[in-house]
């Protein structure tokens, strides 16, 4: 914890003189790699100088944005190790490793919105709270499966989900993408009508899969991290896609709806309920 104090002290450069704003500069490659490991997202600015096309607009956003740290970093020999030759800013997040780079000299206009769009449409986290603007950057990672918590904000145990998993997600970094989903939300209604869920079925628990098109839904029961665990495990060891045994691959219960937010056709609308080994025997860690 002190660490992590050290480090958000030490990045978080802000003057309180008039409105500006100093971003910490980046100066050597340790002090680059110290800075993106310090946060699960941070945005670099790999930019010449405060001349540089785009810079006024990042200091701009990073006044207006209390949840991403920001660092310039104006030293070439940085830049090489992250693949930037020329004025860049970068995205770096833990969740799937992934560096988002908005390239200046290619983009046709930087204004202040735009570039907290980016910001915000690409901040993804070890659990991420879902809406129009997220789900660009959940769509577009290079992580296609997603665990979804589907819970009501104003639901008692609400916090303790929240906490709970994300504390879990770290452990499936790069192969599952933790997303949180407010059924009490409207706009979240057609969501949970793709898993044959009403918000009074809530909470619930479900893996999505795009690179199969296909979801499942934990049981009813308990949300505990020991049953999340085991369902996101049973996916990625491929228990769940496995039709061939009632053990890993339960029928007990099979949703369907007609029009899918999706669209997908016949063979591909249904939602399967996994179902755990029914044998006592502990399973042997594997290795992903």
């Amino acid at each position: 914890m002190q660490i992590e104090l050290f480090l958000f002290f030490l990045f978080s450069c802000v003057s309180a003189e008039g409105k500006d704003v100093t971003l910490p500069r980046l100066n050597d490659t340790k002090a680059a790699e110290a800075f993106i490991n310090s946060a699960e997202v941070v945005v670099v600015g790999f930019l010449e100088g405060e001349e540089s096309h785009g810079y006024k607009e990042l200091l701009a956003a990073a006044k207006r944005m209390d949840s991403v740290l920001v660092a310039i970093c104006a030293l070439k020999e940085v830049w090489v190790d992250y693949g930037i030759k020329s004025d860049t800013i970068t995205l770096f997040r833990k969740v799937d490793n992934h560096q988002e780079n908005l390239v200046v000299a290619e983009a046709n206009k930087i204004e202040v919105d735009g570039l907290m769009n980016f910001i915000i449409m690409n901040e993804l986290r070890y659990m991420t709270e879902y809406n129009q603007v997220t789900a660009v950057g959940l769509f577009n990672s290079e992580v296609k499966t997603h665990l979804l918590l589907f819970v009501n904000k104003d639901h008692k145990e609400f916090n303790e989900l929240k906490v709970q998993l994300e504390a879990l997600a770290p452990e499936f970094t790069g192969k599952l993408l933790f997303v949180r989903i407010n059924g009490a939300e409207d706009s979240n209604f057609r969501s949970l009508r793709y898993f044959g869920l009403k918000s009074k079925d809530l909470p619930r628990v479900g893996i999505y899969d795009g690179d199969s098109d296909m979801k499942w839904l934990l049981p009813e029961g308990d949300i505990s991290t020991e049953r999340v665990r085991d369902f996101c495990n049973a996916f990625l060891r491929g228990e769940l896609k496995h039709k061939g045994g009632q053990e890993f691959f339960g029928l007990t219960e099979r949703l369907h709806w007609a029009d899918s937010i999706l669209g997908v056709g016949p063979g591909l609308e249904w939602a399967f309920l996994w179902q755990p080994p029914t044998t006592s025997a502990k399973r042997k860690h594997v290795d992903m």
